[in-house]
């Protein structure tokens, strides 16, 4: 996610204890999605769905965070 900000999620990561919950957070749903795809974790089509559009809100909170770290 976001790999032309790789330096700056690294730097965010640490010295950002909100940035760094979001970002665990958006990839801990990316796995439960995934595995959830694979058949490995249960769960309905619509539990995917609803799952898919948390991570996103997550993924927009995470990218405005870094345009406005980026911006400082």
């Amino acid at each position: 996610m976001f790999p032309e900000h790789r330096e700056l999620i690294s730097r965010l990561k640490t010295s950002d204890h909100h940035f760094a919950k979001l970002f665990d957070k958006h990839n801990a749903l990316d796995q439960k999605i995934k595995n959830m795809e694979a058949g490995t974790e249960p769960g309905t089509q619509a539990e995917i769905e609803s799952l898919k559009k948390e991570k996103l809100l997550f993924k927009d909170q995470i990218y405005a965070m870094l345009k406005k770290a980026g911006a400082a």
